[in-house]
C-alpha cells in the first residue's frame, strides 16, 4: 500500500513525539516477541521491549458491563448525553493543564471504531481527536481499508491532554475510561481497533506486551477487538508499518472488506 511506502521526514518524527505518550510505543517489534535487531538505531531499538509506562502497584480496574444495544437513530444522542454528562470535568488533575475536552468524533453508528491513547497539542487545540500529524497517517490508513474518516468513530481514553504528552496516569485513565465504554456501548461497532499499548492496556484491563496482544481477535462488549501499533509510532518508525498493515486486515475480515492490494 501507499500508506506503508511513504517515507517518515524529521517533521513528522517531531510532531509525533507531541501527538503520544510512551505507552503508544509497541512493546516488542513484532507478533512472537522478535525485538528489534542489533544493527537498529539506538532511538529505533529504545522502544522494543519495553513495558507501558503505567505506575506499579496500581491495579486494573475491570469495565463494567456492557450496556444494552439501542437503536442506530437512538445513538447520537446518546453521545450527546455522555458529553453533557462529562461537562467541564474537573474528576482528575488533567483538566488543569487542558485547552478543550477531546470527546470524540465520527459516524455514531460506526461499525468501525478507533480508540488512541489521548489528545496530543493539535487535538487539545482543536477538541478533535487525531487531527495531527499521526491523524493524517490514521486517515491514511483508513483509506487503505477501503473506508473514510466519517464512515468510523475515533475516541481516546483520556480526554484531556496529559503534560507534556506523557502517559496517563492509572487514576487519570479509570476516571475517564467509564465514560469511553459508554461511548463504545453507544456507538455498538463491529470492530474495535486499540493503538498502542495504552489503549490495550486499559480496555483489556490488564498489563501485557503488545506483541501478545496483537495478531488475534479479543472478544470486547460485543465487538471484535484488534491491536496494532499507534499511527504516531509508525511515523517515528515507519518499517512497523506492515505489521499495522497486518493487523487492519484482521479488522477488514472482521468486517468483511476486501482486500485491496498490498
Amino acid at each position: 500500500m501507499e500508506l506503508y511506502r511513504r517515507p517518515v521526514d524529521s517533521a513528522e518524527a517531531e510532531a509525533a513525539e507531541d501527538e503520544v505518550g510512551a505507552a503508544g510505543q509497541p512493546v516488542m517489534a513484532a507478533a512472537g516477541g522478535a525485538v528489534a535487531p542489533q544493527s537498529a538505531s539506538a532511538a529505533q531499538s529504545s522502544f522494543f521491549g519495553e513495558e507501558p509506562t503505567i505506575k506499579a502497584g496500581k491495579g486494573m480496574v475491570a469495565a463494567p458491563p456492557a450496556a444494552a444495544a439501542m437503536p442506530a437513530d437512538e445513538r447520537a444522542e446518546a453521545l450527546r448525553a455522555i458529553r453533557e454528562d462529562i461537562g467541564d470535568c474537573t474528576r482528575c488533575a488533567l483538566h488543569k493543564g487542558r485547552n478543550t475536552i477531546v470527546f470524540g468524533t465520527g459516524n455514531p453508528a460506526a461499525r468501525l471504531m478507533f480508540v488512541g491513547e489521548g489528545p496530543g497539542a493539535d487535538e487539545d487545540a482543536q477538541g478533535l481527536p487525531f487531527v495531527g500529524r499521526a491523524g493524517q497517517l490514521l486517515n491514511n490508513m483508513i483509506a487503505a481499508m477501503g473506508l473514510k474518516r466519517e464512515d468510523c468513530y475515533i475516541a481516546n481514553i483520556v480526554k484531556c491532554r496529559p503534560p507534556g504528552n506523557r502517559t496517563p496516569e492509572p487514576d487519570e485513565a479509570h476516571t475517564c475510561s467509564p465514560f469511553l465504554f459508554r461511548q463504545i456501548d453507544a456507538v455498538r461497532p463491529q470492530v474495535l481497533v486499540a493503538l498502542g499499548a495504552t489503549a490495550a492496556t486499559y480496555l483489556l484491563g490488564a498489563r501485557q506486551p503488545l506483541a501478545g496482544l496483537r495478531g488475534r481477535v479479543h472478544a470486547f462488549r460485543g465487538a471484535s477487538l484488534i491491536v496494532t501499533y499507534h499511527p504516531a509510532f509508525l511515523l517515528r518508525d515507519p518499517r512497523q508499518k506492515k505489521e499495522a498493515w497486518a493487523d487492519l486486515q484482521i479488522a477488514m475480515k472482521e468486517l468483511g472488506l476486501k482486500k485491496s492490494r498490498d
